[in-house]
């Protein structure tokens, strides 16, 4: 799964968007999507090494996905 970084919110941070249909624009970082692999991702700051963004991303809206997948 293609996963871009969302700054529209600077207050906020940034935020993981899934990009499913591979359209977003802006550098894209790519996860299996299982559970275990983006948790681990999330605990290394593998998203924000490939999305060359700062802090902790909120990533509610990628695990939301995973549990629609279960």
């Amino acid at each position: 799964m293609r996963v871009v970084a969302d700054h529209t919110e600077p207050s906020q941070g940034w935020v993981l968007v899934p990009d499913p249909r591979r359209r977003r624009p802006g550098r894209g970082a790519y996860v299996h999507l299982t559970p275990e692999c983006v948790t681990a991702a999330i605990q290394r700051g593998a998203f924000g090494r490939a999305l060359r963004a700062s802090g902790r991303p909120d990533s509610t809206r990628l695990m939301a996905l995973l549990g629609q997948q279960d």
